[in-house]
């Protein structure tokens, strides 16, 4: 039985520090790829009490609802359209300050203020996407960025 999720007070980093080494017993020797997303999300919501957290996996061309912790999402985005769709077509992490002045945001839920989206990219190829709101303006920045990349890595 995997250990509660705890981290220390204090800032971003630190927490961030403390959930690695969780995530990763969470995920060690467990091969299913869904499994291993719902538990992410599941810690990161836990510990940052983000407004959502969730994955996205391609499916037959399409971004398609994978495992995720918060209010009801888009169950489908398009290639290259919205945050999410964006970030799969390009292949690299956004981090969007205001979601209203995103070209193109598909409002899931009006309480999310800003965003971050991070690829899960194999084989030179983008697979799903972590996706994650807020309801603060600015509230992702690049030790987000630098951390959420790297529990990316640890899903296979």
């Amino acid at each position: 039985m995997a250990e509660e999720l705890t981290v220390k007070k204090g800032g971003k980093e630190e927490m961030y520090e403390a959930l690695l080494p969780q995530i990763e017993g969470l995920l060690a020797g467990e091969p299913d790829t869904i499994a291993n997303m719902a538990n992410v999300a599941a810690a990161l919501k836990q510990v940052f009490d983000f407004f959502w957290t969730g994955f996205y996996v391609v499916k037959d061309g399409v971004l398609v609802l994978a495992p995720f912790q918060g209010p009801v999402a888009c169950t489908r985005i398009t290639y290259g359209k919205g945050v999410c769709g964006t970030a799969w077509k390009e292949a690299r992490t956004i981090i969007v300050p205001d979601v209203d002045k995103f070209p193109g945001h598909i409002a899931c839920n009006a309480a999310s203020r800003s965003e971050i989206v991070v690829p899960l990219v194999r084989a030179g190829k983008v697979v799903a996407v972590l996706d994650i709101d807020s309801n603060y303006l600015n509230y992702f920045d690049d030790t987000d960025a630098k951390y959420l990349e790297r529990i990316c890595l640890l899903i296979d």
